[in-house]
């Protein structure tokens, strides 16, 4: 999850080439502003994808888990990963 970043349209038109390389490798995202008021914005095309170190980067700015929380996260885990036993295709 990336913070979106502000420039000056200066700023943009002198550094696009960076700015689209940045958007693409590190799906950044940038507010262009023109006299302090936004008017654009460059950012990624498409879904974006949440990585494994996104959900790091998450839960260590949001600080840990209550009990509530981790008992419904196991719950769900339990749920998903439970052993499924096919339907009897003879029984009546």
């Amino acid at each position: 999850m990336k913070k979106k970043t502000r420039v000056s349209a200066t700023e943009a038109a002198k550094n696009f080439g960076r700015l689209v390389t940045m958007v693409r490798e590190g799906r950044t995202e940038f507010i262009v502003e023109r006299a302090g008021i936004a008017v654009a914005r460059i950012a990624p095309v498409g879904d974006r994808v949440f990585t494994g170190r996104d959900l790091v980067e998450l839960l260590l700015r949001t600080g840990a888990p209550d009990g509530a929380f981790r008992r419904e996260v196991e719950a769900g885990r339990a749920r998903l990963n439970a052993p499924e036993v096919p339907r009897n295709p003879w029984a009546s």
